[in-house]
């Protein structure tokens, strides 16, 4: 899918493999650089180091992320070159043959590498880098999610999506404004729905965003396009992102909201508001344990999960609670109807029986995000439908 420098000497490639061969044998990686100068340099090559980051969910086809490390700095002349990966199956599948790829991964034209960014301040605070979005998404749930972010994350930050078939017409045009401003780039991907990987390919996505812009922002957020992060009154994101500069990521918990109970106060109403704005109630069974999502330091990963890394230099924290958390909408962004089924006049409710809390709190600041979208981008995305 990519290559991407990490340094002088080192470099990140990110692709698809077949998972039964790395889950029943053990395929090998060599790295070869190729000089475009005039002199008579030899090439020089190194072992590939492969991290496998999917947490055991491949399909067909797994993520893998190739590490080179060469023992020298590479191109360091800026005189250009090429970056080739011997890939070869190691006797699996076949043990009377050693099956091999040779691929060109990365071509450097001559003065192209600005090496400074390896050492330099990022441009960015904050990144996200979310999981492929896919399948006839709901234009207003997006429209609602992505202003609320970039309010939240402010203006040195940027969104990267990975569109996997889930920006049709509609979702473009919301997406559009924000792109105009230099908030969001957007990437096409749909050729590796062809693939048969984890979830439309979602650790490959990941890790590609992680080393494509390593050196863009300080902090990297991974989370999807139905939760929205919320930090409490009492602090700012600044003051906890620099409570955690400590550590290279850190877990934030999981607030699990109803994707269909809503106020009856509501009723009649509700094709006027927002997801977050009308889905109040909170799933409150307990002894649950719900997924978590992450922030990190990207220069000190060398692999990125969907929920953490596995795969980092320095220390994870998960003791976040009541610093920073996300609401979680499950399933509102593929519903391209109503999301409100069923009312609810009390503080405490039992649908199905699990139990719910009423919990405004993303609700109560839903008025502030409209105004800032209005001042950012003006109504044109006030008429979209539901």
């Amino acid at each position: 899918m990519g290559a991407y420098r990490g340094g002088l000497n080192t470099f990140a490639i990110i692709g698809l493999a077949s998972k039964p061969l790395h889950v029943y044998s053990n395929p090998t990686y060599e790295c070869i650089w190729f000089s475009s100068s005039f002199s008579s340099q030899k090439p020089i090559s190194t072992v590939g180091y492969k991290i496998l980051p999917d947490f055991g969910f491949g399909r067909v086809y797994t993520a893998v992320v190739v590490n080179c490390t060469f023992s020298e700095p590479v191109n360091g002349n800026n005189t250009g070159g090429k970056l080739v990966l011997r890939a070869s199956t190691n006797g699996g599948g076949d043990t009377n043959f050693n099956v091999a790829d040779t691929i060109d991964v990365l071509n450097e034209s001559p003065n192209a590498v600005n090496f400074s960014i390896f050492t330099s301040p990022p441009k960015y605070d904050y990144y996200y880098c979310g999981s492929p979005i896919y399948g006839n998404l709901n234009p207003r749930r997006i429209r609602e999610w992505i202003a609320y972010h970039v309010k939240f994350f402010g203006p040195k930050s940027h969104f990267v999506i990975y569109d996997a078939g889930g920006v049709h017409k509609q979702v473009l045009e919301v997406l559009k404004p924000w792109m105009e401003l230099g908030y969001i780039t957007l990437h096409d991907i749909r050729d590796q729905e062809r693939f048969d990987g984890y979830y439309h390919n979602q650790f490959t996505v990941v890790n590609d965003c992680l080393h494509r812009y390593k050196f863009m922002a300080k902090w990297m957020f991974f989370f999807d396009v139905d939760e929205y992060i919320y930090i409490p009154p009492n602090n700012t994101l600044k003051s906890v992102m620099d409570s955690q500069s400590e550590y290279s990521q850190f877990t934030f918990f999981q607030m699990p909201m109803s994707s269909n109970i809503c106020l009856s106060y509501d009723y009649g109403k509700t094709y006027r508001k927002w997801g977050f704005e009308k889905l109040v109630y909170k799933n409150s069974k307990k002894g649950i344990r719900w997924d978590r999502k992450y922030a990190a330091q990207p220069r000190n990963l060398h692999a990125s999960g969907v929920h953490w890394s596995l795969d980092l230099e320095g220390q994870t924290k998960h003791e976040t609670k009541g610093i920073i958390m996300y609401y979680h909408y499950h399933g509102t962004i593929a519903e391209n109807i109503e999301s409100c089924k069923i009312y609810a006049n009390s503080t405490q409710f039992i649908y199905e029986k699990t139990p719910y809390v009423l919990d405004t709190t993303m609700r109560d600041i839903a008025g502030d995000i409209k105004k800032f979208e209005l001042r950012m981008i003006g109504p044109r995305l006030q008429k979209i439908l539901q």
